[in-house]
């Protein structure tokens, strides 16, 4: 062998050396070579990266462009959003009412969270050690899977929001193509209230549980909120269900149908303001006011505007049986409870309540006991229940803050899809969202339209002086002082309202209407019976508790609870 070695020509020998003696790698360039940390700087870069994408990229210098593509992309958008925000945040909020952007929202918000996993994912492989120990590669999967998760959930959630908003705008509130309606104003542009100094929103609780038929529904509740459109400031109308002979407006084919007025010959019940929404529906052509998707509501919306001097815009209207499932969606209301209120009972009949709400300051309601403090009667008058219901409106006012509504944003979503009929168009909704960020912050006042404390009546109003009434208000919403709302103490609940082991009553049970008209103005708050010196109140001070109604207060029942 080594002779055979021996005698091979010199080029062999050189082949076989070359052969036997590795070749040097060929350098990459500085921009391609990856940059090898200890474990702890690459700890950090991971999370600086994560923080700030594409960051820890640039400092791993294998994906460098790719990093700096993605810290420049962050950096302008978050400069771009802190910019829009403080410049313009009305309109950047507006885009949570607008269907585009919440679609776009929907998909984009998880694709950005799987992007930014994966450059989490890639930070820590680019700066990692070449070795790590079994301690080391342990600590590595936990940081970056925390990491991960750090960034996506919050992505995933408000994509899952966007969404959701997204059906409920979809479902609640149509286009101006889309939906008809007889009474509906046509305000357009950028600016639909630039020469419209006040909106007047009819809000409807409505009942469908009358005669166990679905569709003979009474609104029980009706106000009208008239909004100044420059400062929010806002008057809140109570019109008793039990009213009579609403009007409506001359020019209206209505008048012709009910030339005095809404009434009933065969039953004094069926001529009362709660009854209208479903009866003359029956007792008119359906085309009577032109093309519309629900006659119901734009004939009550010509009469309330008729009878308050008010030409309603748009109605709101909320089932009873939505209105408990939104409350407990939004974990509650607190409101000062003055005096016992009644769950369950039927007055006509003598039918005793099976349980009752007790007197006391910030009590804390579920949407079963919120329900019945706003709509419960047995024993009382509909001019208190028109107060607690007002107070219902505040409590819900002051429940719904951002936190809160964040919070529960899905179940509030899907408890309000299921629960809200409105005729706003959706072209109207960035506008009404502004004018909403007024509503919040403004002075709210309540009238009772007929209290019951002079003249006026429901049986034969006088609507002349109801609209005299309505007008006095709003001067003094223009002229009064804001006055602040107490927040509701934080953390626990306070001694329970109602009594113990009590059997839910059915909708079914709710009380009828009485024929005979309120006489009594009550209170339900902590105002006197007698003529208030203004026509209208702070809602908040007419909503805080009063120790004395509260001590005289009687309950419904003394024993067996």
């Amino acid at each position: 062998m080594a002779s055979r070695h021996a005698d091979a020509p010199d080029h062999e020998q050189d082949e076989m050396t070359n052969a036997s003696t590795p070749r040097p790698q060929r350098a990459r360039p500085v921009g391609q070579r990856g940059r090898r940390f200890g474990f702890g700087q690459s700890t950090f870069w991971t999370v600086v990266g994560s923080l700030l994408p594409g960051s820890g990229l640039i400092a791993g210098r294998r994906h460098r462009r790719l990093g700096i593509a993605l810290l420049a992309l962050f950096a302008i958008g978050i400069a771009s959003l802190l910019i829009w925000a403080a410049v313009d945040r009305r309109s950047l909020l507006q885009l949570a009412v607008r269907p585009a952007p919440l679609i776009i929202a929907a998909i984009g918000l998880p694709l950005v969270a799987l992007v930014w996993v994966a450059v989490i994912v890639r930070t820590h492989l680019d700066t990692r050690p070449a070795v790590l120990t079994t301690l080391q590669r342990v600590i590595s999967s936990v940081l970056v899977g925390g990491l991960a998760f750090a960034v996506a959930a919050p992505l995933a959630v408000a994509g899952r929001y966007s969404y959701d908003q997204f059906g409920l705008v979809s479902q609640v509130f149509r286009t101006t193509d889309d939906s008809q309606s007889g009474t509906r104003p046509d305000l357009g542009g950028d600016n639909p209230f630039q020469d419209k100094p006040r909106v007047n929103v009819l809000l409807i609780g409505a009942d469908d549980a009358y005669g166990g038929d679905k569709g003979n529904i009474r609104t029980d509740t009706m106000m009208l909120a008239s909004i100044d459109t420059r400062t929010g400031d806002t008057v809140l109308v109570s019109i008793p269900r039990q009213t009579m002979h609403i009007p409506f407006p001359a020019d209206s084919p209505l008048a012709r149908y009910y030339p005095d007025g809404y009434t009933s010959s065969y039953d004094e019940a069926e001529g009362m303001a709660n009854a209208i929404y479903y009866n003359v529906p029956q007792e008119v052509p359906a085309d009577i006011l032109g093309k519309t998707d629900d006659l119901g509501a734009d004939v009550l919306k010509l009469g309330i505007g008729e009878a308050t001097g008010l030409p309603v815009d748009y109605y709101v209207m909320v089932n009873f049986r939505g209105y408990r499932k939104l409350i407990d969606s939004l974990g509650g209301i607190t409101v000062n409870i003055n005096r016992h209120v009644p769950i369950g009972g039927n007055t006509d009949r003598g039918i005793p309540p099976e349980d009752q709400l007790n007197p006391g300051p910030n009590q804390h309601l579920d949407g079963f006991q919120a329900l019945w403090f706003a709509r419960g009667r047995y024993g009382q008058d509909d001019y208190q229940r028109n107060i607690r219901q007002r107070c219902s409106v505040n409590a819900i006012i002051q429940q719904a803050n951002p936190i809160n509504v964040l919070q529960r944003y899905e179940a509030i979503a899907s408890a309000s899809a299921s629960m809200v009929e409105t005729d706003i168009p959706q072209e109207m909704l960035p506008a009404m969202v502004d004018l909403s960020l007024r509503v919040k912050d403004a002075k709210v006042r309540s009238l009772a339209a007929f209290d019951g404390d002079d003249s006026l009546s429901t049986a034969d109003p006088d609507f002349d002086a109801l609209r005299q009434r309505v007008q006095e208000s709003i001067k003094e919403t223009e002229q009064a002082a804001p006055k602040k709302q107490e927040p509701a103490p934080p953390g626990g609940e306070p001694a329970p309202p109602g009594g113990g082991g009590t059997t839910e009553p059915q909708p079914e049970e709710s009380e009828e209407p009485s024929t005979a008209p309120s006489t009594d103005g009550g209170d339900g708050g902590g105002q006197p019976s007698a003529a208030p010196k203004e026509r209208s109140q702070d809602l908040a001070s007419s909503c805080e508790f009063d120790p004395k109604a509260a001590a005289e207060s009687q309950p419904y029942y003394t024993t067996g609870r």
